[in-house]
This record gives structure tokens, C-alpha cells and sequence, in this order.
């Protein structure tokens, strides 16, 4: 069925382009990018969506504090146009810029940021990037209902065009945090006129009622079929905007995709089929694309499960991995094998951590736990979302768990939404996943996996391994933070609640009229940078 429907999807697109013209070739005059973005977005609430699709969309319709630098490094300006910070790092004031306004013309006021980070924060919207605001004084204590009067959180409007915001400790990722859409400002009016503070599905995000303050508005949404937002003349710097529309597709077949590109359908794609990567690479396609990329695959473990609770168990299907293998006979595009969950040199930091090949000691843990030869293990259910290089990695990990472990293992395919809601609700035992850094700075990975935290869906805890992240995160001597983020992450592999398995490289097919397009670790592309041009 899902076959049947990505053939007519693409043959109806094909159809689009009548008198030979595709449309990449027409968009060049009018400004039109055409995206492929992988899966359909679970949503476009910034407070309560999670994933890359999803990332895409939002850059382009709302704008925090900051904006990812599209070159890397330092963030630049987005709705706060300078800011100063206190000599002891605590404290931060943000003067807002007075021509930023939202897209049905109201001003964004320091206001609105109280109100929606009051909103991101409120326990009861069960928003999964709450951590985000954590490193604000009385934060992470208002979350968890421990204080009820939101004035007690370090975050203040001293007037409408300046903010304060306090903090527990030193915090020198924080001014990179501020380009993550978790920490957006929403129009308060606008989220309250279809429904409430704490509605996940507030009608307020749908084409006719969607208000944001970013370089585009949407326009229309058709379900698995595209999204398409259009220039925002209302953005502060809409004068150095030059696309009229970016139109994203929900094309989650890798191979459609590419025929896609090869058609003139798409300036950029998501992914690059995994069979066609070394093809492409031998044959120098111009139009390929593979950059550095601060990110893991990881296959996530339900450490509540009976059986994945015990530790060794754990480590037993982690050592039964061969990872330079996969990396080198299935992924083939230049993915380096993961013996850390955080990238190697993601800001300066090279952690220490081995997760070794050793079939023997596998077998040897799985026969300490019980199960000598796989005997009596229940039948393991790994959970991946669909695209093709996922089911292909989770097949090489079958195929590797059976032959070196004895055990039996069933591979359950769902569509992005619904992987999404067996993750969250715990109704798993292994999921593939992925982490792309939030901002350029190790403890983007390592803070996930404390407890209370949205994107730890492990279950897993370890006081050790939270004390160790208190002290990176207090202190501001670089050297010093990354030796307590090292202890953490080898306390981390030595529990396995993540078995990593290969870090990303960023592989897409590019056009070469996309101008204004940077590789970046954050693959964080701002609309205001690109245009079209032959």
C-alpha cells in the first residue's frame, strides 16, 4: 500500500510539470524552494514537537532570542538584536529588536517570552524539551511542581523590549541553546483563542490560524503531501529574505526521493539511498553532498523492560554489534563507527570510551544473565520508523544478534507519528534513534539522559552520572567541565542505556542553484540566507 501510494504521489508531481518545464527549472524566477524533508512533522507546536522534519519547518516560520550562525560558531541575532551578561555568567539581558513583530502585526514583546516559557515549562502540557529552560533559577523546580508561582523562575520583562534572565549556574552553552525552537516565543493570543496553555493540540498551529514571528508564514498544509510557507513580509529583516516560498515534502522513501531529484522535482533532499551513496561517490556526482555532522545513531534500550534491566544484558547485545562493519557494508557513506554516545570533537571534546566487537564476552554476559546460547530469551522487538536505511541497519543488528547471541529478533516498522508515541508512552524495548545536537556543546547529548528529562524515553537513572553533570555545568573552566563530562559519559557506556552505533555524517543531494547554503555540525539552514540563482 505504502508502495502504491509514494508511485502516484510522484507520478501526480511529475504531472505538475507540464510543457517539459520542471519545477526547479520555474523556480528560479519566482523564488520557490523545493524541499524534501523526510517525514510527515508530528506537529508545529515548538513547545511540544520533537525530530528533524520538524526542526526544518520551524526555522523557517519563528525566531528565538537567537539564530544559528548558518557558517557555525557563535549565534547571531534573532528576535534580540544585542544582549550583556553579568561578570559572574548568571545573569543575561536581552534587548529584543522594537521592529520584531508577529505575523498578524502585533509587536513580540519580552512578554512574550515570559508567557511562553511559563507555557514550555507548565508540567501539565507535557512538553518533552522542557531541560532546555532548566539552567534558569527555579526552572527545572516550577516543572516539577516543587514552586507554583512562575515569578520565582529567572525570567522577567524589565519593559517591553527587554528581558533578564538568571541563572543557577555559569552556563557558556546558553546563548547557543537560544536558536533551538523548544525555546521560541508563541503568540499568547493567538494559542488561547483555540484552546489553552496546556492544549497538545491546539487548533492555533493550522493554515488560517498560525501566527509566528519568523522570515515565513504558512500557508498550506496538505497532508503527506506537502507543507508550503511563503515570505512573511512582517519579519524584522524581511528585506534580506529572497525566497517567496520553500515547499517541503514528507517523502520518507529514500528511493522516490531520489527519483525526485533526478526529476527536477527537489532542490535539496533529506537523505541519499544508502545503495546509491558509493555509487554516487565513484561516479562524482556534483550534486552530492557529505558533510560533518554532530550527530549519533543510536538504537535506544527500555531499561524498565524485565529482561533489558539487567545491565549485562545490555552490554551482551552492544558487544555483539559490529559496527566498522556496518559502517562499511550497509550505511557506506562515510559514517564513522560510535564507541561514545557524544560525537568525537563536538566543541573540543574527544571522549575516552571503547564499546568493543567481542562476540565471546557477549555470549559470556547473556550466559551470566541466564540465558546461555540465547536459550529461553524472549523474542527481542527492535521498533525503527519508516525509511529504508533504517530497516537495512536494523537487519544487519538482527542478523548479528541471532548469529552471535542466539537470539530471535522481530523488526516492527511504523510510521514517524506513531514510532513517535511508542517511544514516549515506553510501549518498546529496542527503538532506533538519533541525536542531532541542540547547540555545539557535549552536554546537548550527555543532558538527555538524566532523569526527568523530555528525550530520555531509557527509563534509566544514575544519581552518579546526574552529580557529574551538575558539576560540568557549574563550573565555566573548560578543562574542567570536560573531564566531569567524560567521567559521565564513560559511566554512561559502562550502563549501556544507549547502544551507539555509527556517528552521522549530514548525506543529501543539493542543486546547484541553492545559494547561501553552509554546511554546518547543526546542518541548521536559516530561509533569510538561501536564494535561487543559475
Amino acid at each position: 500500500m505504502k508502495k502504491a501510494f509514494y508511485l502516484s504521489f510522484f507520478l501526480i508531481i511529475l504531472s505538475n510539470c507540464g510543457g517539459g518545464v520542471s519545477p526547479v527549472d520555474e523556480a528560479l524566477e519566482k523564488q520557490i524552494l523545493h524541499f524534501g524533508n523526510g517525514s510527515e512533522p508530528q506537529g508545529l507546536d515548538p513547545h511540544i514537537v520533537t525530530g528533524v522534519p520538524e526542526h526544518h519547518l520551524l526555522i523557517s516560520m519563528c525566531e528565538g532570542l537567537t539564530i544559528a550562525n548558518p557558517r557555525g560558531g557563535d549565534n547571531l541575532p534573532g528576535v534580540a538584536e544585542s544582549w550583556e551578561i553579568s561578570e559572574d555568567g548568571r545573569t543575561y539581558t536581552f534587548y529584543l529588536n522594537k521592529n520584531a513583530l508577529w505575523s498578524n502585526g502585533d509587536q513580540v514583546t519580552a512578554q512574550d517570552f515570559v508567557w511562553s516559557w511559563m507555557r514550555i515549562l507548565t508540567p501539565s502540557l507535557g512538553s518533552q524539551y522542557p531541560d532546555m529552560l532548566y539552567y534558569l533559577k527555579g526552572a527545572e523546580e516550577f516543572h516539577q511542581g516543587k514552586i507554583s508561582n512562575f515569578s520565582d523562575v529567572g525570567v522577567s520583562a524589565i519593559n517591553d523590549h527587554e528581558l533578564k534572565v538568571e541563572l543557577k549556574n555559569p552556563t557558556p552553552f546558553f546563548i547557543r541553546l537560544l536558536s533551538h525552537y523548544s525555546t521560541y516565543p508563541v503568540h499568547k493570543e493567538t494559542v488561547l483563542k483555540h484552546g489553552t496553555i496546556d492544549d497538545r493540540n491546539g487548533k492555533w498551529t493550522r493554515p488560517g490560524n498560525f501566527v509566528c514571528n519568523g522570515p515565513m508564514n504558512l500557508k498550506a498544509w496538505e497532508l503527506n503531501k506537502q507543507i508550503i510557507v511563503e515570505k512573511n513580509p512582517l519579519y524584522w529583516d524581511a528585506d534580506r529574505v529572497r525566497l517567496n516560498e520553500i515547499r517541503y515534502y514528507p517523502v520518507s522513501n529514500e528511493s522516490t526521493e531520489d527519483r525526485m531529484f533526478r526529476a527536477g522535482q527537489l532542490h535539496v533532499t533529506n537523505v541519499v539511498p544508502l545503495e546509491k551513496c558509493p555509487i554516487y561517490i565513484e561516479n562524482e556526482n556534483p550534486n552530492l553532498r557529505i558533510e560533518p555532522y554532530m550527530g549519533t545513531y543510536f538504537y535506544r534500550v527500555n531499561t524498565l523492560h524485565p529482561v533489558l534491566k539487567d545491565r549485562n544484558i545490555r552490554l551482551a547485545l552492544a558487544y555483539a554489534i559490529n559496527r566498522e562493519q556496518i559502517v562499511e557494508k550497509v550505511s557506506k557513506c562515510g559514517q564513522a563507527a560510535a564507541y561514545s554516545f557524544t560525537p568525537p570533537g563536538s566543541a573540543g571534546y574527544e571522549p575516552d570510551t571503547d564499546v568493543p566487537f567481542d562476540p565471546q564476552l557477549a555470549r559470556s554476559l547473556l550466559a551470566g544473565a541466564g540465558y546461555e546460547n540465547g536459550d529461553g530469551f524472549p523474542v527481542l522487538e527492535i521498533l525503527f520508523n519508516t525509511q529504508e536505511g533504517h530497516r537495512k541497519i536494523a537487519l544487519a543488528i538482527q542478523q548479528m544478534w541471532q548469529e552471535n547471541l542466539g537470539i530471535s529478533v522481530e523488526l516492527v516498522n511504523q510510521d514517524w507519528k506513531v514510532y513517535l508515541a511508542r517511544e514516549m508512552t515506553g510501549d518498546f524495548q529496542i527503538s532506533r534513534a538519533g541525536w542531532i545536537g541542540d547547540y555545539e556543546d557535549p552536554n546537548t547529548f550527555l543532558d538527555t539522559l538524566r532523569p526527568n528529562r523530555g528525550n530520555n524515553k531509557t527509563g534509566w537513572e544514575n544519581e552518579e552520572y546526574d552529580e557529574l553533570l551538575e558539576l560540568a555545568n557549574s563550573t565555566n573552566e573548560q578543562s574542567l567541565r570536560y573531564q566531569y563530562l567524560m567521567e559521565a559519559e564513560r559511566l554512561l557506556i559502562s550502563e549501556m542505556p544507549i547502544i551507539p552505533i555509527y556517528t552521522y555524517v549530514r548525506q543529501y543531494q543539493l542543486s546547484s542553484d541553492v545559494k547561501g547554503w553552509h554546511p554546518n555540525l547543526l546542518d541548521t539552514h536559516h530561509p533569510k540566507f538561501i536564494y535561487l540563482e543559475r
